[in-house]
Order: C-alpha cells, then structure tokens, then sequence
C-alpha cells in the first residue's frame, strides 16, 4: 500500500503548484495585458533617445457622485516627425488647475510633478523610466509579495476626493463673480465638514494645465487656499460666540451694553458704522455683525481661554495637514500679547491673519458637532501591484461640546433666516447656517489699514443640524460694493441650491 502521509505530500505539492502557476498566469496577464503599454514604452526608450523621457506616470482620478473614476491628469501620445513622445495630458483644462498641479522640468532637467497634487504626491505617480526587462522577475515576485503584504508597491494612481461637476459649479460662480466685482482674486472650497473630504478648491485667475507655459509669471500657479493668509473678517464671529458659549463666559441669553467705540490699550475700536445700539442680546452681534459685541465676549472670555479656543483648539497658526504642497501656517503671535486690544480685535477678524484651509477647518466644527477635521483631497491609491488602499485620515478631534455647535448653528441659520441679504437667501425647506465678512486690507508699506480696500468673505453649511457641505468664499480688493453681504450673497446662494438638487439633499423643515 501506498503511505498514506506519502499522497497527502504529493497532493499538498501539487497544490502549491497549481497556485503557484495561478499566480504565475494572472501576474502575466497584469504584465503584458494591463501593463503592456508600458513595456513598449520601455522598449523603445532603449532603442532610441526620446526628446521627451516621461516614459510613464501615474493617473490622476476626480470622484463623481456615484463613485465614477473621471480622468484628470494621465498620458497621451504625441506622433513627431521621428518618433512617439508621450506628454501630460489635463482633459479637463483648467478645472482645479492649482489644486491639480501640473509636470515641468526641474533644475536637474527632469520632468516631476512642479504644483499641487502633482506635486504633493510625486512618489506615488513617479515611474522609472530606465529599467529593462531583466527586471521582470523583480516585478512579478515583487508585486505579488506587496499584494499579500498590503504595502502596494509604492507607485501608483490617485483617486482624489474632488467631485468634477461640483469643481465646475464652483468656478462657474467664481468666473461670474470676477466679471462682476473684479477682484484681484477669488477662491472657494466646498468640503465635507464631517470627513474633512474637499468636493471642490478653485481659485481665479486661473490657467490652461495643457498650455502652461504660455504664462508670462508663476504666481498663477500657486494654490492661495494655503499658501497665502488673509485677514478674514467678520466670518471669524462665530469662532468668538462659540468659544464664548462652549467655556461658559456667555450663554445665549447673556446681553451686553453696545456704545459703538470702546478704548483699550489706548486704541478705539468701533463697530463698522460706529453707531451705538444700546443693550443687546447675543444674537445681534451675529445678526447685525457687531464689533463690540466680539470685543466683550473676548473679554469676557479673558486672554488665557481666548488662546485656549483660537490656538489650541481651533488650531489657527498651525498647518491643518492636508495634502498640499507649501503650506504655510497663520499669523496670530498677537494672541501672545498682554494687550486686550489684541484679543479685542481678534474676536472680530482682524489683526491675525490665516489661511482660508485653517479657516474652513475651524468653521466646520461649528456644524459637525464640534469637531476638528483634517482637510483631504486624496481618498485611495491604486498600485500598480493591483492594490487599492484607501486612505485613513485622521478622525476629528472634539473641540466644541455638541450642545454649542447645535447653539451656535441655530444662531446662524436665524441670521440667514432673518438678516442676511433681507432674507434673500432664506430656503422654505432647508435650513442655512452662514456669515459675512469684510475685513480691511493690511497696508504693508504705511502701517494701519487702506480705507478704501477690503476683503470679502463668506461661509455657511446646510442643512444646519446635519450639514452635508461647508463652502467658504472669498474675494480681494472686489470693487463696486463695499460689504460682503453685497458681493457674496447671491453666488453663495447659487451654490446652496445646486448642491441640494445635485445631491438629492432631503429636506429638513
């Protein structure tokens, strides 16, 4: 009789060779079938010298709506007189061109990603283009080892969080408001507050990411949603209000005594019209946008919570993470100084300067609960192994108790249900939380402030006590209108009511 342990070795053999042969034939098929292009790029390059050697380079994916991969960064061959080249091709054109980045050659005469995601995520989409094909072996095992181990490879594609029908929506308003205010700049982010994920970041001027080179300079290429700060104005109130609510200084029912100018330090701050207004309630200093208002919940608050809540909590002046590069932090050392005055105007947007990704950041805890977001725009990478990893950004950190973010979204929604713009962006069936700002421009050379330049500001979320989206807007130097309220009312409105139809957003009064 035959060993009874002999045919279980046999059959455990044979099996390993059955898989072994399985994996054999999918690695060769991934190979040659899925990857084939790639190996005739290779090939050629070792039989002639390509003018242009981006052999090869990793996509990059808009998300829609419905999980649909849309292209927005790859390669196309190009056929010259002698030869195919292969360029870096945007179908998209100029759609989140400074989010997007593009690829140029750097200092030492090779081409890598130069701005943006392209950029930020060189070596993930970075291919080699010099290997032969004594490299299969490597690959084959290789790549099968990285499957099983879920380390991917390294090199890959990028599946970004920006929603391509959104992006446009959001430029379109952007492009329209240009052509109305003619501002020095305009930007906007619409994201979600409760992932941190960014559906959409435009900016204008803007560019063609296929004809980049016919820019005269590189400012245009910049992305100022984090590589510039701003002095944002009034739509930091609510930041007040909340930490003002959430320490226990204020409650919603707490008044104070308006006389439209105070001096501290030495220094008068007023409200925007100096006008005094008397006894108020908390939600005027929301409604009417009151400086005086800010000012005592600052000082009532005290410089130590102040800090507490703007720097260790909200985190202005810290980079918010996301994945950018040439992110710059927030100006706010003012917070550091025993001066009152200088929480006093703080509290109402001026004196500390940010970046509008810290911006949005902090206005975001302000509807989800009271969280801390870290704003992305990647979701997954795909491997050229074969292995998707999703992301794993890092969950929000609790920064407002629940009850002050369901307090300080109330007050907001009746600002818009009552106040902003006579009612005009009020919705029957939807609830909207949002505010203004308008802030003036910092004068670098004389000191103090231009009396004549400002900048404009706008942000809000919806449905209010459970918001889908946060969108933050903003303008420099817009002409023809001296408030936010005036410029920004109606396109933000616009972008409300696409997202709502566009997501199917239900009702929720």
């Amino acid at each position: 009789m035959i060993n009874a342990r002999f045919v279980t070795r046999v059959r455990a053999v044979a099996l390993v060779c059955v898989l072994v042969a399985l994996v054999l034939i999918c690695k060769l098929y991934y190979l040659q079938v899925i990857h084939g292009a790639e190996y005739v790029r290779r090939a050629d390059a070792q039989q002639i010298e390509l003018k242009n050697p981006l052999l090869n380079r990793g996509t990059i994916y808009f998300s829609a709506r419905d999980g649909t991969l849309i292209t927005a960064a790859t390669l196309r061959e190009v056929a010259s007189s002698s030869q195919t080249e292969h360029q870096r091709y945007y179908p998209g054109g100029a759609l989140a061109a400074q989010t997007l980045g593009f690829v140029a050659y750097n200092n030492d005469n090779e081409q890598k990603g130069r701005y943006g995601l392209e950029r930020y995520y060189e070596q993930t989409l970075a291919r080699g283009g010099s290997e032969s094909y004594s490299n299969f072996f490597v690959e084959l095992f290789g790549g099968f080892a990285g499957a099983f181990s879920g380390s991917g490879g390294g090199q890959g594609d990028i599946v970004t969080t920006i929603e391509p029908s959104v992006e446009a929506e959001l430029e379109r308003v952007l492009a329209g408001y240009v052509g109305s205010w003619r501002p020095a700049l305009a930007g906007g982010i619409i994201m979600d507050p409760k992932t941190g994920e960014i559906v959409a970041m435009a900016t204008m001027p803007s560019f063609d990411l296929n004809v980049f080179n016919l820019e005269q300079g590189t400012e245009i290429f910049k992305n100022p949603h984090v590589e510039s700060v701003y002095e944002m104005g009034s739509i930091i109130k609510p930041l007040t209000l909340a930490a003002g609510l959430d320490s226990g200084a204020i409650t919603e029912a707490s008044t104070y005594d308006d006389k439209g100018c105070i001096t501290l330090d030495q220094k008068k701050i007023c409200n925007f019209d100096m006008t005094a207004r008397g006894v108020l309630p908390m939600q005027e200093i929301l409604s009417q946008s009151l400086n005086m208002g800010s000012a005592f919940v600052a000082t009532t608050m005290g410089p130590q919570t102040f800090r507490e809540y703007f720097i260790n909590r909200y985190k202005l002046g810290e980079e918010s993470g996301i994945d950018l590069p040439g992110e710059v932090r927030g100006l706010v050392s003012n917070l550091q100084s025993p001066r009152q005055v200088e929480y006093a105007t703080a509290a109402f947007g001026q004196g500390i300067a940010i970046t509008p990704i810290e911006t949005i950041r902090a206005l975001a805890s302000l509807g989800n609960g009271g969280l801390l977001v870290t704003p992305h725009l990647v979701r997954a990478v795909k491997y050229d192994t074969g292995v998707v990893r999703e992301l794993s950004w890092e969950q929000g950190t609790q920064v407002l108790k629940t009850e002050t973010s369901v307090a300080i979204s109330r007050m907001l929604t009746k600002v818009v249900d009552e106040k902003l713009a006579n009612g005009a962006l009020k919705m029957e069936h939807y609830s909207i939380a949002a505010k203004t700002g308008t802030a003036q421009i910092a004068n670098p050379s004389g000191g103090g402030y231009y009396e004549d330049r400002f900048l404009h500001s706008f942000f809000g979320y919806a449905p209010s006590y459970d918001p889908k989206f946060v969108i933050f807007l903003f303008a420099v130097e817009p002409k023809g209108a001296p408030y936010s309220s005036q410029t920004w009312a109606t396109p933000f409105g616009e972008i409300v009511k696409f997202l709502i139809h566009y997501y199917s957003i239900p009702p929720d009064r």
